[in-house]
């Protein structure tokens, strides 16, 4: 028996939607049916992504929102909330990099991703909480993690140390937000080629990386539809607190 994921009627807001993994993520859920607002600090970007939505058919509207403003998030929610009706699937995609040894790492490199990677998660996934339980709506939150959350790497360790609080955070909310019918799961992606780190993977060190990975090969970008469309719809409903690691084999290479 095929399951077809049709999220027609619901609204999603996606983070970080300006370009990258986000951009797609948001692309698969309209696609998917979901009305989604496309959510990033960028204007000039975001209106981009809301046009190319529409153009395929989709709905879409743009938010300006900074992740590390509490108010700006609060803003961006309310603002979708008057345009699209309540959000009940969040993609809590935000993020940057940070790349550095730790001995030389500068203290605003640290706290800017740690801001931004976690507490931004954070101040994104308590807006969607508090507002769907005073909605009295059930609703999935997926949060953005990473293999290097779960395993590490030399030269990324606010971005590790950062992915691996998403980790906890996203197993902390599901177990407090069963009860309110709130799903919390995170992916946990492996390579995959974006502009943050296009020039790492095709280094000489990143090649090597690539050829540890038991398929050999960086992630297609619609490797994540599924598992992302299984997450934010009812196809997941008994699944919560899950950390899906989408990263052809990497976590269980040992080399």
């Amino acid at each position: 028996m095929s399951i077809k994921i049709d999220l027609s009627g619901k609204t999603a807001l996606v983070t970080g939607a300006s370009g990258g993994l986000g951009r797609h993520f948001a692309h698969t859920l309209a696609k998917a049916g979901a009305q989604v607002a496309i959510a990033a600090r960028r204007a000039d970007k975001i209106a981009n992504v809301v046009s190319e939505i529409k153009l395929s058919g989709g709905r879409a509207i743009a938010l300006t929102m900074d992740v590390v403003d509490r108010d700006s998030v609060a803003g961006a929610f309310e603002a979708a909330y008057q345009q699209l009706g309540p959000v009940t699937i969040i993609v809590n995609n935000a993020g940057i990099s940070g790349r550095g040894s730790a001995l030389k790492l500068d203290e605003e490199i640290f706290d800017d991703v740690m801001s931004t990677n976690l507490k931004g998660v954070w101040n994104v996934a308590q807006e969607a909480g508090q507002r769907m339980v005073s909605g009295g709506q059930h609703g999935s939150i997926v949060n953005i993690a990473s293999i290097l959350g779960l395993r590490i790497a030399k030269g990324l360790l606010p971005y590790a140390v950062s992915k691996a609080g998403v980790v906890q955070m996203t197993k902390v909310l599901a177990l407090e937000w069963a009860q309110h019918s709130i799903r919390v799961n995170a992916l946990a992606p492996g390579y995959f080629i974006t502009d943050l780190n296009r020039d790492f993977l095709e280094s000489e060190h990143g090649q090597e990386i690539i050829g540890r990975i038991p398929q050999r090969r960086t992630g297609n970008i619609h490797d994540l539809d599924g598992p992302l469309l299984l997450l934010a719809s009812d196809a997941g409903a008994y699944m919560t607190g899950v950390i899906m690691p989408v990263d052809g084999g990497h976590l269980i290479s040992s080399v």
